[in-house]
């Protein structure tokens, strides 16, 4: 009888432990403080590790393709010319920088530490021992993902102004902008919640360099959805990576060019992201107890 009970308890679902009798919500808010300060405070005493992932990338992007391009094509086709198409690539690029930017902070801000707390070490043992629903640990990951992603699209902000031959062609819509980032911030750190929960940490580099790429690039980073009307198949596949959503609304927010309806861009970011973190918590939830 005991190993039939011992069975039925080991096929159930993992669920959070019951949070500390005298835990008020204000108490359950400053928990939630202390784990996202506590993950802040690393991030701050390893400012070159962030300074890298946030600035290196978007660097040699706008320099390969905002800079050097440009002046090929204008070598090629003459001064003016040359400068319609570095404008016009400049403009193109800072949309899809932006959004490369936020999948790059939030993946590698949270997958990869995950990945490491998951390891032989368990370290993320000393968290989740504390007074607060697991769940909470892991919205916490989270929230520090999208903050670094936040805070890596405002660095990398400047470097689109400046380091392309031409100047892009900016076109603020500021509600769209303050409500897009966020969204799409927390969409990547969902994204690396998942990843770094569901997967061990053997399969998350191939991942990585497996699911990354074609993410990437097929995600309208480099050129504008409406431009796929000539490849239409490309177009329709683009539909299924998010990457293209947060691209085109970055494209809506910063500049005049043509993008997806905002009325697309919005339910689709909001139901991806509720969906890998519904799905992140539950695998964070089973790595935890296991």
């Amino acid at each position: 009888m005991t190993a039939v009970h011992s069975r039925e308890a080991a096929a159930l679902p993992p669920t959070d432990p019951a949070p500390h009798p005298g835990m008020t919500v204000s108490a359950t808010v400053r928990a939630f403080g202390a784990l996202v300060a506590r993950d802040l405070t690393v991030l701050r005493r390893q400012p070159l590790d962030f300074f890298a992932r946030s600035v290196v990338q978007p660097l040699m992007l706008l320099f390969a393709l905002g800079y050097v391009t440009p002046h090929i094509a204008a070598g090629a086709s003459g001064t003016s010319a040359g400068s319609t198409f570095a404008a016009d690539q400049a403009t193109t690029l800072l949309a899809g920088m932006l959004a490369m930017v936020v999948l790059f902070q939030g993946i590698t801000a949270v997958a990869m530490p995950l990945v490491q707390e998951f390891g032989v070490t368990r370290e993320i043992d000393d968290r989740v021992l504390s007074p607060v629903p697991v769940s909470l640990v892991a919205c916490a990951k989270v929230a520090v993902g999208a903050l670094q992603g936040l805070l890596a699209a405002a660095m990398a902000f400047p470097l689109a102004e400046f380091v392309p031959a031409e100047r892009p062609a900016l076109h603020i819509d500021w509600p769209v902008l303050l409500t897009l980032a966020p969204l799409g911030a927390l969409l990547f750190s969902s994204l690396g919640l998942y990843l770094g929960s569901a997967f061990q940490a053997r399969n998350v580099m191939a991942l990585f360099a497996t699911l990354l790429t074609p993410v990437l690039y097929l995600g309208c980073t480099l050129y504008p959805w409406s431009a796929l009307d000539n490849v239409r198949w490309v177009q329709l596949v683009s539909l299924i990576n998010p990457l293209t959503f947060l691209s085109e609304g970055f494209r809506a927010s910063v500049t005049s060019a043509d993008h997806l309806s905002l009325l697309v861009v919005y339910p689709v970011l909001i139901a991806a992201t509720a969906l890998l973190l519904g799905r992140g918590i539950r695998h964070f939830r089973g790595r935890v107890v296991s």
